[in-house]
């Protein structure tokens, strides 16, 4: 059945706290395998990225492993790194309010979590989160989720979309195939969403707010064109 209206909502740097995540990877990389070894990790993580168009840590784990030596002195330390992020406790990185605004927004249309990202880390983010169990399910992964407009109309047709997230290429492009069916809402968390080069070479979304709370305070007479709020 036809949804009148679907919220699609982001997870990094939208819901959670990414960046704080990556400090915190960070630090662990740089306490457990010193600093040599640490800044190979990123220069690998980095080439995997540009390769694959989307960031993959345990995937770059591997790779790393890989250009290290099987065998080698650091080989068990390097073990460790993926547990890290495994049971890393997302649920504490959520922003303040995200909850919230996921039973703010269910009292007008459904809502659903469209996020980038790999088909291990992410998945478990959302249940460690409790992002999963908050969207009973209702999660959808892609490498690159702007291209990906069909399955998601596929998965969950619906008159109208929104479209919560904090990077501005992303609501652009999907601005661009869906037209007036989708509110774009900019949330400015995150360094992507502050990096001023990144605002001036994409058009504003259809909403900008502060922070995820922010669409707590909101209804559909802000979210949704005249004919979606009868």
């Amino acid at each position: 059945m036809m949804a009148d209206v679907v919220f699609l909502l982001d997870v990094d740097n939208t819901l959670l706290d990414g960046d704080r995540v990556v400090a915190d990877f960070h630090r662990h990389l740089k306490a457990q395998l010193g600093d040599v070894l640490a800044q190979r990790y990123w220069a690998v993580f980095n080439a995997l990225r540009k390769e694959l168009g989307y960031v993959d840590y345990l995937g770059a784990l591997q790779r790393f492993r890989l250009e290290i030596g099987q065998g080698s002195a650091d080989e068990q330390r390097l073990l460790l790194m993926s547990s890290f992020l495994i049971d890393y406790p997302f649920a504490d990185r959520l922003y303040p309010h995200a909850m919230d605004v996921i039973t703010h927004l269910g009292l007008y249309g459904l809502t659903v979590i469209l996020s980038d990202g790999d088909v291990v880390l992410q998945p478990r983010k959302l249940q460690r989160s409790g992002l999963w169990q908050a969207m009973e399910g209702r999660a959808l992964v892609y490498v690159h989720k702007e291209k990906m407009l069909q399955a998601v109309e596929r998965h969950y047709p619906a008159r109208h979309y929104v479209m919560v997230d904090d990077k501005l290429a992303i609501l652009a492009a999907m601005k661009a195939i869906w037209g007036e069916r989708l509110t774009s809402v900019f949330v400015r968390q995150g360094h992507y969403a502050m990096d001023p080069r990144i605002i001036a070479a994409h058009p504003q979304a259809d909403l900008t707010i502060e922070c995820i709370g922010d669409l707590a305070t909101l209804d559909l007479s802000h979210l949704c064109p005249p004919a979606m709020r009868r």
